[in-house]
């Protein structure tokens, strides 16, 4: 039950009539009392009850972060009164769905429909959580209310904002597969056909047989390796919850796996996602030829940090584990963290590298390199040296991973994404994968 402030306001009306009645006011006060009492339980008794209500949703399930979505509400009035209710279509505050309350009027036998616009502020699945009916009797004095329980859920995606490298990148990527006319030679490892030697080709490339067997000299042409498998390693441990800006890590390092997926697709390759700290917590697996980059961006949206130290060695047994054990590019988001890696991952490298070639992506703060620069006061000087030491700290930690054969794309938010495509494009072009 709920009294609307239509019975408070004539509760307050009353105050005058009391005063005016002087002697008389003990009487006048309960009389009116009792009336507006009286009333209220009248109006409540004749309201119809929202209990009987019942619901359909319908709309969006999925958006990208940044993007909003439309949830509709349809509400069937089976009674035999008509409905006139407030209408509240509870969702989380990350939700930031409008509006908060819907009024509305359901005649007897029919059906309306709302709608509320949901623009998530947060990455992840955004549950209803209620629809809350406030039935209104024909006086406006109260009304009855009943909470029903109408799933629905929205699943706010990674944004993907390196999207707009991905044309450029896609253009060197044609240009060394030779199927877009431009003046680079791109070369690779899988041969593709002979051709006749033109000035300027590599003589390392001359087919000495076919020539013997031919009036002019003949070399073979290569092109990048296709139907390569690619797995992308994201560490969801302590050190992804720390904020570069004003967005964790681990978000960063998400922007640019799915450049890197959306660009290997494209190139033929088979992508895989693998999502661990101290066990798995998404896995997304390479079928075919299809892409897996719809699969990719559905496990990563309910990805979050997690508040514990990443195990390194379950990691690298997750790796090299199971059934299917081929040669891979394994490209792991992760800190340069000193103490984590030199004590954890640096020692378990070889039984990695020895199988696959390792690829390793880490975001870099530039508010570090701001500190490194500043001289103004003894303060700043003091977090100069800290921010010294710390680069200094993730260069030998870099220096050692490469000692091992592990190829190290240490960049800024605004970079790591086509810094570590380029990476990815210069192994092809290498002939490393």
């Amino acid at each position: 039950m709920a009294v609307t402030g239509r019975a408070v306001l004539l509760a307050f009306a009353g105050v005058p009539v009391v005063l005016i009645a002087g002697n008389a006011g003990d009487w006048v006060l309960w009389g009116y009392a009792g009336l507006l009492a009286a009333a209220v339980l009248l109006d409540l008794l004749l309201a119809p009850s929202p209990r009987r209500v019942e619901f359909e949703r319908d709309g969006d399930t999925s958006i990208r972060l940044g993007e909003t979505a439309t949830v509709t509400l349809v509400l069937a009035n089976p009674g035999r009164r008509p409905l006139r209710a407030r209408v509240r279509d509870a969702w989380p505050p990350s939700a930031r769905a409008a509006p908060r309350a819907h009024d509305v009027a359901v005649p007897a036998g029919q059906r309306r429909r709302i709608s509320s616009v949901l623009t998530p502020s947060r990455r992840g699945d955004q549950h209803a959580a209620g629809v809350t009916v406030r039935a209104f009797g024909p006086l406006g004095l109260a009304a009855r209310q009943c909470t029903h329980r109408v799933p629905w859920t929205v699943r706010a995606l990674p944004p993907f904002a390196s999207r707009r490298h991905l044309p450029g990148k896609l253009s060197r990527l044609r240009e060394l597969d030779g199927q877009h006319v431009a003046l680079v030679r791109g070369q690779g490892s899988e041969f593709d056909s002979l051709r006749e030697y033109v000035p300027g080709d590599d003589v390392r490339s001359i087919d000495w047989r076919a020539t013997a067997r031919r009036d002019a000299v003949v070399v073979r042409t290569w092109r990048p390796e296709r139907d390569r498998r690619i797995l992308l390693v994201l560490d969801t441990g302590r050190t992804s919850a720390g904020r570069v800006g004003d967005t964790p890590r681990l978000d960063h390092s998400m922007d640019a796996a799915l450049l890197l997926a959306a660009l290997a697709a494209k190139a033929g390759d088979r992508v895989e996602l693998l999502g661990y700290d101290r066990r798995v917590r998404a896995r997304v697996r390479g079928h075919g030829r299809a892409s897996a980059l719809p699969a990719i961006v559905q496990a990563m949206a309910p990805l979050e940090p997690e508040l514990v130290e990443s195990d390194p060695a379950g990691l690298v047994a997750t790796i090299i584990g199971g059934r299917d054990r081929g040669r891979r590019l394994v490209v792991l988001f992760t800190d340069l963290d000193a103490a984590a890696l030199e004590s954890g991952l640096l020692p378990r490298l070889p039984a990695l590298t020895s199988r696959h070639v390792v690829l390793v992506a880490a975001v870099s703060d530039p508010r570090v390199h701001e500190m490194a620069a500043g001289r103004g006061d003894a303060r700043a000087v003091y977090h100069a040296a800290a921010a010294e030491r710390t680069l200094a700290d993730r260069r030998r930690v870099t220096a050692e991973l490469r000692r091992h054969g592990v190829e190290v794309v240490d960049a800024p938010p605004e970079t790591i994404a086509p810094a570590l495509a380029d990476a990815y494009i210069a192994l092809k072009a290498q002939g490393r994968l």
